[in-house]
């Protein structure tokens, strides 16, 4: 499914989605990924929340951001609540949501000027590779 054209070129956007998939610009990306206005990391993190440790929800902390978007696979599930303590020491909000309803979320954001970043998490499937 397409979203919608991109009008700021310069910005980083989910511009598609599908079973497995999400199209940023013109890239089909099929893991993880961390995005933001001037950021695009392939392959961050793990396909499931369970599988993320200190050490990534440290490099979220670290985002010259102020909004947060956990996109948690096809279903909504939340974090344990010490996992964000580094998020809202740093006073970044987040925001948690199925992996879909946020990359729609951080496009709505991104094109009102806002600072956010979105980690879009992925399951993992045999094979899953990212096509370019």
């Amino acid at each position: 499914m397409k979203l919608h054209q991109n009008p700021r070129p310069a910005l980083m956007l989910v511009t598609g989605f599908g079973d497995g998939y999400l199209q940023i610009g013109d890239r089909r990306l099929t893991r993880s990924v961390l995005i933001g206005p001037d950021l695009l990391r392939e392959d961050w993190g793990r396909g499931s929340l369970d599988e993320l440790d200190s050490d990534h929800y440290a490099e979220l902390a670290a985002l010259p951001v102020q909004i947060l978007l956990l996109g948690t696979g096809p279903t909504q599930r939340f974090p344990e609540a010490s996992r964000l303590r580094p998020l809202i020491q740093a006073g970044i909000g987040v925001e948690v949501m199925d992996t879909l309803a946020a990359a729609r979320t951080y496009n709505i954001l991104i094109a009102e000027g806002r600072s956010v970043a979105a980690a879009l998490l992925q399951p993992e499937r045999d094979g899953s590779r990212t096509d370019r």
